[in-house]
């Protein structure tokens, strides 16, 4: 399984942004797909999460309201729009495959990575 993540840039706050991820190598819709931020200086966050039947769904409380995460079973992809954009969302951000469950975001649940796109929120 490989992923690869697309997408980011250099924005300026109250922007908005997508960032992009695409799955290879597996079957996508037997995978959750979650994205997960490092800001420098600080441990890797969880920001989103969705089922591999796009019916289940999680938000960091830092995030919901803004950012909505969802996927293409066709097109083996799976996008995070980012809206409302703030320079505390600076960090590169991660797209992850693995195992859903409700609510916890828990990154020893997605064994497989990429290798992250950087998001930069000017003030």
């Amino acid at each position: 399984v490989q992923v690869v993540e697309s997408g980011g840039g250099l924005v300026q706050a109250g922007g908005s942004l997508t960032v992009s991820c695409v799955f290879s190598g597996g079957t996508f819709r037997n995978y959750a797909m979650g994205w997960f931020r490092q800001s420098v200086g600080k441990e890797r966050e969880f920001v989103a999460q969705i089922s591999g039947d796009g019916l289940g769904i999680d938000y960091a409380d830092s995030v919901k309201g803004r950012f909505t995460i969802s996927r293409d079973n066709v097109k083996n992809t799976v996008k995070l729009q980012m809206d409302n954009l703030k320079p505390g969302d600076t960090a590169v951000y991660y797209c992850a495959a693995g195992v859903y469950a409700s609510g916890a975001g828990l990154e020893n649940l997605y064994a497989y990575w990429g290798r992250g796109t950087q998001v930069t929120v000017s003030s």
